[in-house]
């Protein structure tokens, strides 16, 4: 789908928000995110089996209440919160509730029990999952300019090309410096972003400023952080889990993630409606207090997916559950592989409960399997 442009100059946000939820906006389309990328949710139904026992372990935790819910935050066309609440157990699927949150309008064959919502529902207690919806959240864009000053970039909606508008000011500001410091790595903070990081009243000469290099950028990540954190406020009690594209501090890439995607190949984001829009999303800045992240590959390993394939001997005792195993083992393996599904982030938040899930996943994890960071306070770095 693609809408006429106006040639209009906007930042990136404004012209993203635009071109994905506008009335002709990449998401309005008759056929969904499925028709244009593959999500670990179309990737195989072994991924809802998954959440579906992760449902089951918060239901654990929060003693069996009476109203289970399950919030699928952009929810597509409701192919997640269909197949949860179909590989539930007897028992808790007559407690369970499921929410689609999706700004396109319903479908005309989802479950009749599914509510449709274009906000995820206020004091609910059970699990909210959030699959690949922080990446699609529009941020703006900042580029250091010839004088080393980070600028938002401006882009021309109807062909995607870009100029740099007002030095970023503000909370935005704040945020690039927090989370995103636009410096040379050639010219690197003596110490920056590790346990030797100078602290106290050092004179300013022991410690010399970052330097911005010409074309370095940056998304601005503020939205996300504000998304998730009325996202995980709408939960009463329960786990909030956000699966992304992620990077952290430590390892930002120094020009930016934007990028776009049209019938499953990646293109130039060019925001006129035609193609998905996304960037990486900071999971380290959108975590709030007591939130942890971990690999896709190690939590699904913790919620027994595993990409082992079956034993021989099973072929010849049983050939049809052979085959189908080995199926199961092939599905497994990409949505845990690495280099590819199995590197995304899960960002667990629990709200009134103990993470339920972080010791056995850290029992599953090894520096071999990639990221996993323990988040501490905001306030507290």
């Amino acid at each position: 789908m693609r809408r006429v442009g106006t040639g209009e100059w906007r930042g990136w946000r404004e012209a993203t928000e635009e071109a994905l939820y506008g009335s002709s906006g990449f998401y309005r389309g008759p056929e969904g995110p499925a028709g244009h990328f593959r999500t670990s949710v179309h990737a195989s139904p072994l991924f809802a089996a998954a959440v579906a026992r992760l449902l089951c372990r918060v239901d654990e935790a929060l003693g069996r209440p009476a109203e289970l819910a399950f919030v699928d935050m952009a929810a597509g066309r409701g192919e997640l919160v269909t197949g949860v609440l179909a590989a539930l157990p007897a028992e808790v699927a007559s407690r369970a509730r499921g929410y689609a949150v999706e700004r396109a309008d319903r479908p005309a064959v989802l479950d009749h029990r599914i509510e449709w919502l274009t906000r995820p529902p206020k004091g609910v207690t059970g699990l909210l999952f959030a699959n690949e919806w922080l990446d699609n959240v529009p941020v703006e864009v900042a580029e250091v300019d010839a004088t080393g000053v980070p600028r938002l970039v401006l882009v021309r909606d109807d062909d995607g090309a870009e100029r740099l508008g007002e030095p970023v000011a503000g909370a935005e500001a704040q945020w690039l410096r927090r989370w995103w410091p636009l410096a040379c790595e050639e010219v690197p903070f003596p110490g920056a972003h590790s346990e030797e990081a100078p602290s106290g009243d050092v004179p300013s000469e022991e410690m010399p400023e970052e330097m911005p290099f010409e074309g370095a950028r940056a998304e601005i990540g503020l939205p996300r952080d504000t998304a998730w954190a009325g996202a995980v406020a709408s939960l009463d009690r329960g786990l909030a889990v956000a699966v992304d594209y992620a990077h952290f501090a430590a390892a930002r890439r120094p020009f930016g993630t934007l990028t776009g995607f049209r019938e499953g190949r990646e293109t130039a984001p060019v925001p006129d409606g035609s193609c998905d829009i996304t960037a990486h999303v900071a999971l380290d800045a959108c975590a709030l207090p007591g939130g942890r992240v971990v690999t896709q590959r190690a939590a699904l390993r913790a919620l027994g997916v595993s990409g082992a394939r079956p034993a021989l001997s099973l072929a010849a005792t049983d050939p049809s559950a052979y085959v189908r195993a080995l199926a199961g083992a092939g599905e497994a393996a990409e949505l845990t592989a690495t280099g590819g599904l199995g590197d995304f982030g899960w960002l667990l938040q629990p709200v009134g409960i103990p993470n339920l899930m972080i010791d056995g996943l850290l029992a599953d994890d090894s520096p071999a399997d990639g990221l996993l960071v323990d988040v501490p306070d905001h306030e507290e770095q």
